[in-house]
């Protein structure tokens, strides 16, 4: 059970209803602590997307040891994250689950479009909106 206090929004009866960074999509997401291990369902349009729920605590411990902004870099599975972005950090052999944190084959990247406005939405962390380029730091 996480240490985080996720209130009584956020789950599958009472999504979160977020928007991307630049402002452009709305999606949900909600927590399933009963999955192994317990995932975060983000549903955009028709699509679902599944992370695994500590993401949201390991990137906000990131972003604090990180100290300062960094880029969102999100990108499609199928694509190369860009360096030093969280996109890429999501997927690193490095963070703590050795990898990537999406749960599902296919759809396991955009981190950097769909956790950001999550953790804003938290209280962990301050997202940038602008059109494109967009920045995160811990709070």
């Amino acid at each position: 059970m996480s240490a985080l206090n996720w209130g009584k929004a956020g789950t599958k009866d009472s999504p979160w209803l977020l928007k991307t960074p630049p402002g452009t999509s709305e999606y949900t997401m909600y927590r399933d602590e009963s999955a192994e291990p317990a995932e975060l369902v983000c549903t955009v349009g028709k699509t679902v997307l599944k992370y695994q729920l500590r993401l949201v605590e390991d990137l906000a411990a990131m972003l604090k040891e990180h100290g300062d902004w960094m880029e969102l870099g999100s990108a499609d599975e199928q694509k190369p994250a860009k360096e030093g972005t969280v996109e890429a950090w999501a997927r690193a052999e490095s963070n703590p689950v050795k990898g990537w944190y999406g749960l599902k084959k296919g759809y396991r990247g955009r981190v950097g479009m769909y956790l950001p406005p999550l953790l804003e939405e938290l209280g962990l962390a301050e997202v940038e909106h602008n059109p494109r380029n967009n920045r995160m730091r811990a709070l």
